[in-house]
């Protein structure tokens, strides 16, 4: 996943999915920087880390 920071993802997680840039990803949190502002989502919520397709 470290190879995807700097592309725009998508970030699946129970709740919702998430699309922005992938600023940082550790073993705890990933950050994202979205349109909205920034999304920082515990690693133990998320369900997939993927890029996001071209419209």
């Amino acid at each position: 996943m470290v190879d995807l920071v700097g592309t725009v993802v998508e970030v699946g997680t129970v709740e919702a999915v998430y699309q922005g840039t992938l600023v940082e990803i550790n073993e705890y949190e990933v950050h994202l920087e979205s349109e909205s502002g920034w999304v920082v989502i515990p690693m133990d919520r998320i369900a997939y880390v993927r890029k996001k397709k071209e419209d």
